[in-house]
């Protein structure tokens, strides 16, 4: 086929995802698997490549890597074997990666995601189990371009990953996207990956190529490595195809190699000939033995396995008639809906609605605010629910509550100890309510004059007015109603 300048082109992209495995330890050996410790500080023989240490498998480990394959639509090999990965980088000490080849533990899967309201199915090549290597820490830049030196952090060498490798099914920046950003979903809601990209825990590479549109024969693809947010995947996806887009017009040809993407500068860049299997001369792992999953433990984690984000989101709609962006803040943070799932349970006044409301609301910015989160807040969640019961029976208002929430924080005294040190529940007594609205009646009479010429819309500057008398205790409904009443009568 002819290329010209109005020759249009097809992006085919496959995606490599990274998640790191939420063991306590690392996959061949006893060192703890956490983040932000003191650099080469949790290592051992294993992974420092010292002679005669031997790898013993993380059994915890290969229950997860299972979870992620059912969650995935899998076929789950129960006969798996580990080999060598041989490569020489100064991140990684032994020379090799332990990793999975030709016998993965999960084979076969798919994702669907959701495309501007049209279901697309992207095909999952294999999940294998591997070690993670070290870290570069790269000296005298901002990145690796233009960095002086490089320091080694072997602290992260060992950590148990998962890659999940997609078919080439992906067309476009926002479909690829979308793919990690579901993928995330379903390993934090599973418990497999903290998802924290920040922190490495989850580490997506982008194989992208182009073809001109009509072609079946894949273009020569570049490998853009270690993306770490949603938003550099999109832009590093779409920087590439531009690149390979103005090389093939030009009459040049696309290298196969891995690139690493600049945000800053907004390009890609060369780090190395892309490798093909045979340059890493993989072998069977001669101290592992092969992995073998037995009956009763894949059954065990069949029935093990939670609820998915998928269908967790559309019971939320059609139980509780949740909107998209309420669902979608609990689908993104584990701990923020497992927190809405127990406070659901003790509620008894109450309904979701109006609970999900106030945590995803007030609750979420007052966290924010104290810099705490879900999962270590000193608010229970059964005070949450009994606040919002308080406000479903009118015993406080909503601004009231706000109050209620921010007292509950640095205290364990009892929800009506706290209401009556904050100056007493809502008020009930209705002639109390009617001299403070004749007082603010009198001490407003240009406003009421409004409201008898028909702006009726000046009553809420006197509702505001009532409600910072009586501190948040009135009912604001009741308020308005009782401003409009006693203005007609004067």
């Amino acid at each position: 086929m002819t290329i010209s300048a109005n020759t249009e082109f097809e992006v085919v992209i496959g995606i490599e995802v990274h998640c790191q495995l939420k063991t306590q330890s690392k996959l061949f050996c006893p060192s703890a698997n956490a983040f932000g410790d003191q650099p080469n500080t949790l290592v051992s023989p294993v992974n420092l490549a010292l002679p005669g240490a031997l790898p013993v498998l993380n059994k915890e480990a290969v229950r997860l890597a299972i979870l992620a394959g059912l969650a995935l639509n899998c076929d789950i090999r129960q006969y798996s074997v580990f080999s060598r990965k041989n490569y020489f980088y100064p991140d990684l000490p032994k020379g090799y990666q332990i990793s999975q080849f030709d016998k993965p533990i999960c084979e076969d899967g798919y994702l669907d995601i959701d495309v501007e309201g049209v279901q697309k199915r992207i095909g999952i090549t294999r999940i294998h189990m591997e070690e993670d290597a070290g870290k570069l820490l790269h000296q005298g830049a901002d990145s690796i371009e233009g960095a002086t030196h490089s320091l080694v952090d072997l602290n992260r060498a060992g950590t148990p990953l998962i890659e999940i490798v997609s078919e080439p099914d992906i067309r476009s920046a926002k479909e690829a996207r979308l793919y990690v950003e579901s993928l995330k979903q379903i390993v934090q809601h599973l418990g497999v990956c903290d998802g924290n990209m920040e922190e490495g825990s989850l580490r997506a590479d982008a194989n992208v190529s182009i073809r001109p549109m009509g072609d079946s024969e894949f273009g020569t693809r570049a490998e853009i490595k270690n993306v770490n947010s949603f938003r550099s995947l999109e832009r590093a996806i779409q920087v590439e195809v531009k690149r390979q887009k103005a090389l093939i017009l030009a009459g040049e040809k696309v290298v196969q190699e891995t690139r690493n993407y600049d945000e800053a500068t907004q390009t890609t860049t060369s780090l190395r000939g892309k490798e093909e299997a045979h340059d890493y001369r993989y072998f069977p792992e001669p101290d592992l033995p092969p992995l073998i999953v037995s009956d009763e433990q894949l059954q065990r984690c069949k029935e093990e396995l939670p609820e998915l984000p998928k269908i967790k989101m559309k019971r939320y709609k059609d139980e509780y008639g949740f909107s998209d962006h309420e669902c979608k803040v609990l689908m993104g943070d584990v701990a923020l809906d497992a927190y809405f799932r127990s406070a659901v349970g003790c509620v008894k006044k109450s309904d979701p609605k109006r609970l999900i409301k106030w945590i995803v609301g007030d609750l979420n910015a007052l966290l924010k605010d104290k810099k705490q989160d879900f999962s270590s807040t000193t608010l229970s969640f059964q005070r949450c629910a009994e606040i919002c019961d308080a406000i479903e029976e009118g015993k406080i208002s909503g601004k009231m509550a706000k109050s209620v929430f921010e007292a509950s924080f640095s205290s364990d005294s009892s929800l009506e100890m706290l209401i009556e040190g904050l100056g007493g529940g809502q008020i009930s007594d209705s002639s109390e309510l009617e001299n403070i609205v004749l007082s603010i009646l009198k001490q407003n009479e240009d406003v009421v004059a409004k409201i008898k010429a028909g702006k009726t819309n000046s009553a809420n500057f006197l509702m505001g007015q009532v409600m910072k008398e009586t501190k948040g205790r009135a009912k604001p409904d009741a308020v308005r109603q009782m401003i409009l009443d006693t203005v007609d009568t004067l």
